[in-house]
């Protein structure tokens, strides 16, 4: 056992990795898709329910 302080560097933080961002065509084709999507969900909803 020693009483001796070790000094150490500390490890380099890890740079962040970058963000993976999607196209403007690409997102609008996604939001375009999605508004599709829940309109023929609503139809169909009010298409077997009878509402």
């Amino acid at each position: 056992m020693s009483n001796v302080i070790k000094f150490e560097r500390p490890p380099e933080p890890k740079a962040p990795k970058p963000k993976r961002s999607l196209t403007p065509g690409t997102r609008k084709a996604l939001i375009w898709v999605g508004v599709l999507a829940a309109l023929a969900a609503a139809w169909g909803y009010f298409t077997v329910t009878g509402g």
